[in-house]
């Protein structure tokens, strides 16, 4: 499986991005997708992820400000960030579980400036 993850950049606090992850295999055919991050000097997280079936859940730091989505025609997973705040600045990593593996995207840096 690979993932190719975009739309990572540099946005003032307050301002917004959408990160997308575009997978080599049918969404359809995958578990649970889903982005992480991680700061510099801290350990990766759940940001948020969604279910084969759309179920989604999300770390409490973003809720209300984040929304995963996709578009499985493109076998493509989204994360709208709104409302960025410098804490969110991090390396974010597409995630995908399939069939009891597990796969990271190579990360895009997410910076937010206060």
């Amino acid at each position: 499986v690979q993932l190719q993850a975009s739309g990572g950049g540099l946005v003032q606090a307050g301002g917004s991005l959408r990160l997308s992850c575009t997978t080599s295999v049918a969404i359809n055919s995958i578990n649970t997708m889903g982005w992480y991050r991680q700061a510099p000097g801290e350990r990766r997280e759940l940001v948020a992820t969604i279910t084969s079936v759309g179920f989604t859940r999300y770390a409490d730091s973003v809720k209300g400000r984040f929304t995963i989505s996709r578009d499985i025609a493109k076998n493509t997973v989204y994360l709208r960030m709104n409302s960025l705040k410098s804490e969110d600045t991090a390396v974010y990593y597409c995630n995908v579980d399939r069939r009891h593996n597990n796969y990271w995207g190579q990360g895009t840096l997410v910076t937010v400036s206060s």
